[in-house]
């Protein structure tokens, strides 16, 4: 059932400071043609119709346990629900929750990986980007049409993004091909409520801004804006929230 719509309906406040964003997007996005772009964050869900897909890159040295497999799915998950929670019930939005689900490991050495069931695909040695990728035929970074004939598992094991878990690495980036964090600030901060870098590089992959050289008006700190606030905060929501807003038509909504 499609949960029930609120609208778009802004604080007052915010409404300049979102008009400000939106223009700014439109201006400077892929050559000013943002609409031309069919990758966000929100193409991959509607494609899906109502889910994600993910590959973890472990572009680390280190062994991983089961224990910590998991527990770095359900972190990845969280976060990303953290975001996905804030259309639940708004404007048309057809789902009530998007579910995350890790379909493969890329890794260098088959023997980094401490399991031996068959819970996800495991990708040894190839290498992209200096770095372990799941199979490219499996990717919609690499098969934006949603079409998966070469993926051995087919479209049910396709990936949608990547979370890209680099040893060494400060800070983050983010984009339609997923996201790139540190390996050891992820796995220190799996129990985190909020792991606010990963926050920030999912916001970047559903087409949300960073705000290195201006700040809209009457607004200091969010999550995009790096560095200012650890969690989600209002305008950061009506800031994602915004992006359905005009991309909605081209789902039929």
């Amino acid at each position: 059932t499609t949960p029930p719509t609120s609208g778009w309906n802004p604080p007052a406040a915010l409404v300049q400071p979102l008009d400000e964003v939106w223009r700014h997007q439109e201006s400077t996005y892929n050559n000013g043609n943002l609409y031309g772009f069919r990758n966000y964050g929100w193409d991959q869900v509607m494609a899906n119709r109502g889910y994600l897909n993910y590959c973890v890159r472990w572009d680390s040295p280190a062994r991983v346990t089961a224990a910590q497999r998991d527990a770095v799915h359900a972190a990845l998950a969280r976060q990303v629900g953290k975001w996905m929670s804030l259309m639940s019930g708004h404007n048309g939005w057809p789902y009530a929750q998007v579910p995350v689900k890790v379909v493969g490991w890329a890794v260098r050495d088959r023997a980094q990986l401490e399991w031996t069931d068959n819970s996800v695909d495991i990708y040894v040695n190839d290498i992209r980007e200096n770095a372990p990728q799941c199979a490219e035929p499996c990717g919609r970074f690499f098969n934006q049409n949603g079409n998966y004939p070469n993926c051995p598992g087919g479209a049910a094991r396709h990936y949608d993004m990547s979370l890209w878990l680099t040893a060494g690495m400060g800070g983050g980036a983010g984009g339609d091909w997923g996201q790139r964090i540190g390996s050891e600030y992820f796995v220190n901060n799996l129990n985190a409520d909020n792991i606010h870098i990963l926050l920030h590089e999912i916001g970047h992959s559903f087409g949300l801004d960073d705000f290195y050289d201006w700040t809209p008006t009457g607004q200091c700190c969010f999550i995009m804006k790096a560095g200012s606030a650890s969690r989600i905060t209002e305008f950061d929501a009506w800031m994602f929230r915004d992006w359905w807003r005009h991309l909605k038509n081209r789902y039929g909504y």
